[in-house]
Formats: structure tokens, C-alpha cells, sequence
């Protein structure tokens, strides 16, 4: 089996990515069919009435999200994922037969959403997590690769068919067939042979083990790093439900196939960048800070798209520098953090991440409603541009970090740290901080090789 794929070798895990990918179809389809819902038949084509509809649904990360990580850290994360994955699909099948029953007001989508949200708080953590269960740690970048994978393989196919079934059938069966979805997770983790899992370590009960989170996530600033830069681009930039909605119906006058269309053609770019992830042994902070610098680039290229298919075509390039910018955070925090506090760790990266949404949805909305859509999608331009500029000054006066531009040689471009530090290099050479604080060796000097041989050479 190839490298990108490898991680599918393992029987739970096979499990877990057709479960999940079934669960995430649904769930895309949901949030399209959600938002048109809102959108276009429960508000007067209101940005900021879809806008405060995300925004509950991500509410409850900021109040949930810590708790829900120290459960992933002391309890069976596979039981605590069969429980979300059933709250979830009654939470759809609810909303579904409200819509169904004609009676559906903006205010039961509203509490709808903050109760998805409140069962998705717990859930993120704890599926952020249980895939290092699934397969030896040595394929966990590439199991969460492939999850990404998963996650986007379904963004394509999600949108697309939740246009055609909206105008079809309407938003009420879409949230039907979403509730159905769960099923396939549920099943996929019941038949899993505990056996053949790698459980990691629980930590004990004790007082204070949320404090130690925080402590532990405060001495370490590559993630400090990482938790800054995606969260100002999940503020402000990371809002594609509520912009593209605005842009197909507003800017360009279309429907809801449409604007499924956005979503599908959106996540040829997330594919595609996943697949290239999956293949990443070791993502590091600099390719956080370089992906969400060209999210900066190619959004501020889609907001001045003229029409809806050259809109349409600028969606790919964004695709790909978000997800590489996602997967490669996820990734490092996962693969540099203590086992034993992943879950706490994971918690506060997706308060960051999904707890962005409810500030910064509203304000895009009303960005898009005073003064044009475009600019709802120029402020998450402007924003990643600012915040990645500002990493990268950042790294290079803490860090010390020396980059070296060449056109005529290889690499052309080179990222060291002074040479009066002598780090021990990795094996692919790159220097990175830490969770002490200290540098791992990228490109390392000729100095530290010649020493390395040096110190085998005495070795024998």
C-alpha cells in the first residue's frame, strides 16, 4: 500500500474511515442545507442571521471544550464517541421533522444549533484524539492526514448533493438522511476489535488537571504560535458557509445547486491538500505560518473574482492552502504533545479553532451586509496576511531563525538557527522549538555534521 494510504493497513482504522466518511457527507449536508434554510426561507436573506447561526453552533466550544478534553483524557474515548455520535443524529432527525411539520421558526434553528454544538464540543476533542488509538504512532500524521481526507473527500460530495436534494425535496429530508448518517460511525465502532487498538495512557483523577493544561500549553510557544495564527484565520477567514452563501445569492444571483456547487468545487483544493498531508512525516510551525500567508493570497484573489465560474475556480487554490494550514497544526500539536495531556492540548486547540466561529461569524455577516460580500471574504484576506507576517517576525526574532533566499541552488530556500547553537539534528535535518523551549536542527550546519561524525567515529 502506498505511503499516503498506509494508515488504512489497519483493520479499526479502515473501520473508522468509512464510518466517518459516511457521518461527514451528512453532516456537510447538513450545514448547506442549514444555512440555505435560514438564508433564504427564515430570514430576509440575512448575513448576519446565518451568521449567528454558525456562531451558536461553535458557541459551546469556548465553555465546553477543556472539560471535554480532560474526558478524552481520563475516560474510553470509543464509548464517549458512540455517545456523541447518537446525540447528534437525534439533534438532526429533531430539526428535520420540525422543518417537515411546516412549523420551523429562526428561533428553533437558533436553539438547534447551540445544542449541536454543545454535543460537538464534547466530540471534537475526543475524536481528535481516539485516532491514535486506531494505529501505531509511528502512522499517526498519516492517520490524521487521512482523516482530513475523509472530512473533505465528503466536503466534495456533501454541498453538491445538498443543493440538488434542497431543490428536490427540501432542507427537512437533508437533515433526515444526516440523522441516518450516524449510523455508520456507530456501527463502525462497535465492531471494532479492542484487541487491535493502541490505547494510550488515562490520566488519574485528580484537582487542578485543566489548570495543567493551560500551564503546559503556555510553556510551550511553537503552540502558542500555531493556536494564534489559526485562530485569527478561523475568525475572520475561515467563514466559506456564510460567504459563499452571500456570494452565490447576492453577488451572483443563484440558488442553492449553486451554492452547493462552492462547497464541492471548494473541497477539491481540501482533498488535495490532504492527500499531500498524509504523505507529511513531520509538519512543522513554519508551514502553519507559510500556508495561512498564501490563504491570505489566494482568498483576496477569490473576493475580486468577477463571476460566479471564475469564483468558482478561485475556490480550489483556497481549499488547499486552508486544509495544508489545519492538518499540519493538528498534526504538530498532536505528534509534540505528552500523550497523557493530547486531550487537554487538542481541547484548547479546538476552542481556538472552532471557538473563533461564534466572533467571528456576526461580524462577517455584518461586514457582507454593509458593505458587500466581497468584502466578508476581504477581511479573512487581510487578516491571515497580518497575523502569518506577524508569526513569522515573531519566530525570527525568538527563535532566532535565519532564512536564506537562493534562485541558483538547492534549496533555495533555507531555514537555519545561528551556529553558535549546536542542537542535535533530526533526521531530516530541521530546527524547530520544543517542548522545552529547546531547537531540533533544520538543515543543520556543516559544523554539527562534521561534529556528528565525529562523535561516531569515537562512538566505535
Amino acid at each position: 500500500m502506498s505511503a499516503t494510504f498506509s494508515s488504512l493497513s489497519f483493520r479499526n482504522y479502515r473501520l473508522w474511515f468509512a464510518g466517518a466518511l459516511v457521518a461527514n457527507v451528512g453532516t456537510w449536508m447538513q450545514r448547506v442545507a442549514q444555512d440555505w434554510l435560514v438564508l433564504t426561507e427564515l430570514s430576509d436573506e440575512s448575513g448576519v442571521a446565518v451568521g449567528i447561526t454558525t456562531a451558536l453552533q461553535f458557541a459551546p466550544t469556548l465553555f465546553l471544550s477543556a472539560w471535554a478534553g480532560l474526558l478524552a483524557d481520563r475516560f474510553d474515548r470509543r464509548k464517549l464517541l458512540i455517545a456523541t455520535q447518537v446525540g447528534q443524529g437525534v439533534l438532526a432527525a429533531g430539526l428535520g421533522l420540525l422543518v417537515l411539520s411546516g412549523h420551523a421558526q429562526l428561533w428553533h434553528v437558533y436553539g438547534f444549533a447551540g445544542l449541536l454544538g454543545m454535543v460537538t464540543a464534547i466530540d471534537g476533542p475526543v475524536r481528535q484524539t481516539f485516532v491514535a488509538e486506531l494505529v501505531p504512532s509511528g502512522r499517526l500524521s498519516n492517520a490524521v492526514g487521512l482523516n482530513s481526507a475523509s472530512f473533505n473527500a465528503a466536503r466534495l460530495i456533501g454541498p453538491g448533493l445538498a443543493g440538488l436534494l434542497i431543490a428536490a425535496v427540501g432542507s427537512g429530508w437533508v437533515f433526515l438522511i444526516n440523522a441516518a448518517t450516524f449510523a455508520a460511525t456507530i456501527v463502525s465502532l462497535l465492531v471494532m476489535r479492542r484487541s487491535e487498538l493502541y490505547p494510550m495512557p488515562h490520566a488519574s483523577r485528580a484537582k487542578g488537571q485543566i489548570r495543567e493544561g493551560i500551564a503546559y500549553v503556555r510553556n510551550r510557544s511553537d503552540i502558542i504560535v500555531i493556536m494564534v495564527v489559526v485562530g485569527v484565520v478561523s475568525t475572520f477567514g475561515l467563514n466559506f458557509q456564510l460567504t459563499s452563501a452571500l456570494m452565490a445569492r447576492t453577488e451572483f444571483g443563484r440558488g442553492a445547486q449553486e451554492y452547493g456547487i462552492l462547497g464541492s468545487i471548494l473541497a477539491i483544493g481540501s482533498l488535495t491538500g490532504a492527500l499531500l498531508a498524509a504523505r507529511r512525516e513531520q509538519p512543522r510551525v513554519r508551514l502553519v505560518i507559510g500556508s495561512a500567508f498564501a490563504f491570505g493570497i489566494t482568498t483576496g484573489v477569490m473576493a475580486l473574482m468577477p463571476t460566479y465560474t471564475s469564483f468558482a475556480v478561485a475556490c480550489i487554490p483556497v481549499g488547499f492552502a486552508s486544509l495544508t494550514m489545519m492538518t499540519a497544526a493538528n498534526t504538530s500539536i498532536q505528534m509534540t504533545t505528552d500523550p497523557k495531556m493530547r486531550g487537554r492540548v487538542m481541547s484548547l486547540y479546538m476552542m481556538v479553532f472552532l471557538g473563533a466561529t461564534p466572533v467571528g461569524s456576526p461580524i462577517v455577516g455584518w461586514i457582507g451586509e454593509t458593505f458587500g460580500a466581497r468584502w466578508s471574504i476581504g477581511v479573512g484576506s487581510i487578516s491571515a496576511l497580518l497575523v502569518s507576517v506577524g508569526a513569522a517576525w515573531w519566530a525570527r526574532r525568538h527563535w532566532d531563525v535565519r532564512v536564506r533566499y537562493s534562485v541558483t541552488s538547492r534549496p533555495h530556500v533555507e531555514v537555519t538557527y545561528p551556529e553558535d547553537r549546536t542542537p542535535a539534528p533530526d533526521a531530516d535535518g530541521l530546527l524547530e522549538p520544543t517542548a522545552a523551549g529547546e531547537r531540533r536542527a533544520a538543515d543543520a550546519p556543516a559544523r554539527v555534521r562534521a561534529q556528528d561524525a565525529a562523535d561516531a567515529q569515537h562512538a566505535a
